[in-house]
Parts: C-alpha cells; structure tokens; sequence
C-alpha cells in the first residue's frame, strides 16, 4: 500500500528543494516535470505505506507499465493525498 503521509510528505519537500506544500504541487502540475521528481513521489508514497526501501531500490526495480504506469501512480497519491473527504 502507498500512501502520502505528513512525513512523506515532508521528505518529498525536503528531497525536491520544494519552498512549500503548495510549491510541491505546483511542482507536478507544471511542464517541466522530471521522471525523478515523478519517482521520488513514488518513493515517498510507498515510504509512507511502511516500505524500507529508498530512490536507489525503486531505480533498480522492474516497474510493470513503465513510466506511464509510475506517473499514473504519482498522480493518484497526489490526488488522494489533497482531495476533500466528503
């Protein structure tokens, strides 16, 4: 399970030299997204469900979908992470 804790989310911003949570998100909506920003989220997501590994394990696996499936991925944990419970 992956999730974007507060924590996870802290270590995102601090491992993306992001300002703000709202730099961060500004971050992934913007054109000039990088696959590292994208896998760091990943990352961070996947940090926060309780994974031990770091960005040097998820570079040496075999992501099933390629970069499509890790920027699909990406995207949810962003969506779920700031959506409104209603």
């Amino acid at each position: 399970m992956a999730k974007l804790t507060l924590g996870a989310l802290a270590e995102l911003e601090a491992r993306l030299e992001a300002e703000s949570l709202a730099d961060l998100v500004a971050r992934f909506e913007g054109d000039a997204l990088r696959m590292r920003d994208v896998l760091l989220l990943v990352c961070a997501g996947l940090r926060g469900g309780g994974w031990q590994g770091d960005l040097a394990d998820l570079l040496a696996a075999d992501i099933e979908g390629g970069p499509l499936e890790a920027a699909r991925v990406a995207a949810r944990l962003l969506v779920l992470a700031f959506r409104v419970p209603g």
